[in-house]
């Protein structure tokens, strides 16, 4: 009977969860877990553990949280763990080449994207925001680049029309675990080969901010819906509305003209609003200190809020 692989699993975030799920129902020996250290949430803002930290402690796994793997110490003590494999999954700390190096079969890494399309921080969301019909899961085997390493295994599905970055998120977050735990089986049994990536079609996903978030009404309709999609639930679009900020988590594409920005129209079905082409219906939004609200809720309680004229995203008047 040979002795079970031993992994090392580095992730942090809910879709790293859910892949070291899957390892754990796996035969494989989970020797340890590393993920970021504890950050301030919340209006408290009291350190919580990551959901990867979480699920560890409930399998009483050791959990290591070095601020940074580049240094000699941190390194020794990974390699203390002799690990046959090094499972990576949105961890968000660079692995350096010595790191790399430790496990004798190497490190792999679970992608939400079908790469080479979509390299980086964001690529559930940028994929939406494009308008791409597809996305998916890519394991790789990791290089010192970033998602540079060559492929082992894809998965895809549809983007569809309603899917937002929370629905895509979910769906890869199901689809990524079963499709490493097969690339771990190919790896061990040496039957799996690496595909080289075509760095030309290499495209790159920037990170999500706020900032970004803020609606442009001069943009044409039909970028600013895929928008609201992709950024639904982090960073949320938002504009403003009589110097008050206005979240827009849900809309879709209309007819009508009028300056961009402009209300042009209300009623249950949502607000119109006039872009740099088309116009956008905007159908779930959240008023300061209040929660999201389909618009029809909004229409009739808060009518006179959204008079027609009135011009969203102005800048707040200097008081």
């Amino acid at each position: 009977m040979t002795e079970p692989l031993r992994i090392v699993f580095a992730g942090t975030p809910e879709f790293a969860a859910e892949h070291l799920k899957a390892l754990l129902a796996s035969p494989y020996e989970i020797v340890a877990v590393y993920t970021q250290p504890d950050r301030p949430a919340g209006r408290g803002q009291k350190l919580m553990p990551s959901p990867v930290k979480q699920l560890a402690l409930e399998h009483n796994l050791p959990v290591l949280q070095p601020p940074t793997l580049r240094n000699a110490e941190a390194q020794a003590e990974m390699a203390a763990l002799k690990p046959d494999l090094l499972v990576v999954v949105a961890y968000g700390l660079i692995l350096p080449q010595a790191v790399l190096d430790i496990p004798r079969l190497g490190c792999i890494n679970s992608h939400a994207s079908l790469l080479p399309r979509w390299r980086g921080a964001a690529p559930i969301q940028r994929a939406v925001e494009a308008g791409d019909s597809e996305s998916g899961v890519t394991v790789m085997r990791m290089e010192a680049g970033l998602d540079t390493g060559p492929m082992l295994l894809k998965v895809t599905t549809p983007i569809t029309t309603e899917d937002t970055g929370g629905s895509l998120h979910d769906r890869l977050a199901e689809m990524g675990p079963p499709a490493v735990v097969q690339a771990i089986a190919g790896l061990a049994a040496g039957t799996l080969e690496g595909e080289v990536q075509d760095d030309s079609l290499a495209t790159y996903a920037h990170k999500l901010n706020k900032d970004e978030a803020r609606i442009d009404w001069n943009r044409p309709a039909a970028e600013l819906e895929r928008q609201v999609r992709a950024f639904n639930p982090w960073p949320i679009s938002h504009s403003t509305l009589n110097g008050e900020a206005l979240k827009v988590l849900a809309a879709t594409l209309a007819e009508g003209n009028g300056a961009p920005g402009e209300i042009i129209g209300a009623s249950k079905e949502g607000l119109l609003v006039a872009c740099g082409e088309q116009a956008l219906c905007l159908t779930r939004l959240q008023l300061p200190g209040g929660k999201a609200l389909n618009f029809s809720d909004l229409f009739n309680s808060r009518r006179e809020k959204f008079a027609l004229g009135i011009v969203l995203g102005q800048p707040v008047d200097a008081q």
